[in-house]
């Protein structure tokens, strides 16, 4: 079902052109053609090198974090360790040891790209109809909030699986600097004093223990406080010293699944026997080609990764590096794109446990080369329908909401070992429920919410131990000779698969150094409406796009891509100037 890393290592170079779409498309790429160069965004940020290793991640000190254990000596998968750890205090609302990751590891010297599936499951007691309540189906607003919507997390086996084979320093060294961290305290950033003030997230709010960390006094906390946490201390002390069994059994279990099941707000059924029974999946990543590269993404459950090279493939037909940056024509090309891949996604992915996803069909050369056939290079028609690639089930097409609070961190060790590593706990501060310093998930309502429609079964519909489809991304980039150029990824929810596209079309096409790739105006079309960047050159195009038939939104379009190119001489590294990411390395 999947497409095997090793077997794509040669099979697939030969994508051809759609002849049709591409002379259609011609004449205007050539009335728009000049040198790409860097379009003007609300945000710049400059571009870091280094000679050794590096780590880019969404807070200065999980940066730091990572960058310590490479300066041991330490693998990139002890930098992504540390990193995610302390991600988890400085940047609550995204991402923590209460939620579930995807990771791409690339091992250099054997030249061995494999994943790991973190991804949270749901409760054994679940069923299709988990999000129905007396007849009526919820809102998500409603759902999200308190126990239902809390998934197995699996970030904590995830990262122990990956230490078990790729790990050289000792597990609980990995902890040393959150630990110390949590207990002498660290300075509120600005971002989670906003999140805060924003009330996005009324669980947080009244909840006892997030109220009580959160709220002190009935008040938010404020940027710059300085704040500890001793209860997720304690609890990176015990995983320190036991392993993921401090996570997944006992006490700390017993209380995980407590709160879930005595929420004051949607109370949820998720058990210890749920918690001891979780297991995290080593996975083949999934890979094709793009010009004299091949890219390579997380497999299902991840929708991220089909739809990213789905992308790819369609653009695939068209001359991009003809075109600027910031020109109507690109823009148009990556929406058309973007509209054929989001409605394959939304049919067809889903946990390939239980549904048998199309992935080699989605990714067949003829296949995309005759979706590119739909792409008008003139104007924009209808919402996009889903195709019919080769081994198609019989489905129906169906959303779910994902929301952009996630994190995505890239490193590149010393022996030129690699982690591209996205991290999620869903809506901004998760279901609101906390536990042992640190909150718990809402991946759940990353299920479509209603599991039949107009008769058919939704693939990504609520089941017993289903593992929910995600949007994240992470990815790697590969030139000819098998070597690695490139690590990606953002968050967003549904339009990191916008955003990493974007950016790789700006890296690869538009030979834009990776800084400058992050600091373009963003743009995305979910199959819904064309999304530009407010603040940016993309907002006098408005009126272009709906005179092309678009419907136009001007939003902020906040991602938070970190990415590392890996040069003949040096690392280059980029982070988000969005967000509050930093570079670093040796």
């Amino acid at each position: 079902m999947f497409l095997p890393f090793n077997t794509l290592r040669t099979a697939l170079f030969g994508i051809s052109l759609t002849l049709c779409a591409f002379s259609t498309y011609s004449a205007l790429a050539q009335q728009e053609s000049r040198e790409p160069e860097a379009a003007t965004g609300r945000y710049q940020q400059q571009l870091v090198t280094s000679k050794s290793y590096m780590v880019t991640a969404a807070h200065p000190m999980a940066t730091e974090a990572g960058r310590a254990i490479l300066a041991k000596g330490g693998s990139a998968v002890d930098a992504a360790i540390a990193t995610q750890l302390m991600l988890g205090l400085v940047e609550p609302q995204s991402s923590g040891i209460g939620g579930g990751a995807f990771m791409l590891h690339w091992q250099n010297k054997q030249q061995r790209l494999t994943s790991f599936d973190g991804r949270e499951t749901a409760p054994a007691s679940a069923t299709p109809l988990l999000f129905t309540e007396n007849g009526k189906l919820m809102d998500w607003r409603t759902a999200f909030v308190g126990g239902k919507s809390v998934g197995v997390p699996g970030v904590v086996a995830m990262l122990y699986e990956a230490h078990q084979q790729y790990g050289k320093l000792k597990w609980a060294e990995l902890f040393t600097d959150t630990i110390a961290a949590a207990e002498h305290g660290f300075a509120l950033s600005n971002r989670t004093a906003t999140q805060l003030a924003k009330g996005w997230n009324p669980g947080v709010a009244e909840f006892d223990e997030p109220k009580q960390y959160f709220f002190p006094k009935g008040k938010a906390r404020v940027e710059g406080e300085i704040v500890k946490n001793p209860a997720y201390a304690a609890t990176l002390k015990a995983i320190a010293k036991e392993g993921p069994a401090a996570f997944y059994q006992g006490e700390l279990a017993k209380a995980i699944s407590e709160r879930v099941q005595t929420a004051p707000v949607n109370p949820g059924k998720l058990s210890v026997a749920d918690l001891a029974n979780y297991k995290a999946i080593e996975r083949d990543a999934i890979c094709m080609p793009y010009r004299v590269y091949k890219v390579c993404g997380m497999a299902p459950p991840s929708s991220g990764g089909v739809a990213v090279l789905q992308i790819l493939g369609l653009l695939q037909q068209f001359d991009m590096a003809k075109l600027a940056p910031d020109s109507i024509q690109a823009t148009h090309l990556l929406a058309q794109a973007a509209k054929l891949a989001f409605a394959d996604r939304d049919r067809y992915v889903a946990d390939p446990a239980y549904v048998a996803v199309p992935v080699a069909g989605m990714l067949a050369p003829n296949y995309l080369a005759s979706r590119a056939t739909l792409i008008d290079p003139h104007k924009n028609g209808a919402l996009a329908v889903a195709g019919e690639p080769k081994d198609a089930p019989a489905l129906i097409s169906a959303s779910s909401p994902e929301l952009p609070n996630t994190s995505h961190f890239s490193i590149v060790d010393a022996e030129g070992n690699a982690v591209s590593m996205t991290t999620s706990i869903e809506n901004v501060f998760g279901s609101g429920l906390m536990v042992g310093g640190f909150l718990l998930n809402n991946q759940l309502t990353d299920f479509s919410l209603s599991p039949v429609q107009d008769g058919y079964l939704v693939a990504n519909r609520v089941e017993s131990g289903k593992r929910p489809r995600s949007s994240m991304a992470p990815m790697m980039v590969f030139d000819q000779h098998n070597k690695l150029v490139l690590l990606i990824g953002s968050p967003g929810g549904s339009r990191i698969i916008n955003y990493v596209a974007q950016s790789l079309v700006a890296i690869l096409d538009w030979k834009l150094d990776v800084q400058q790739a992050l600091n373009l105006p963003h743009m995305t079309h979910r199959n819904d409406y064309l999304a530009l960047e407010q603040g940016t050159v993309l907002e006098q195009q408005q009126a272009t796009f709906e005179a092309m038939g678009y419907k136009v939104q001007l939003q902020d379009l906040n991602s938070g891509l970190h990415v590392i190119m890996l040069t003949s001489d040096s690392l280059q590294g980029a982070a988000d100037p969005r967000r509050e990411g930093s570079v670093a390395g040796k």
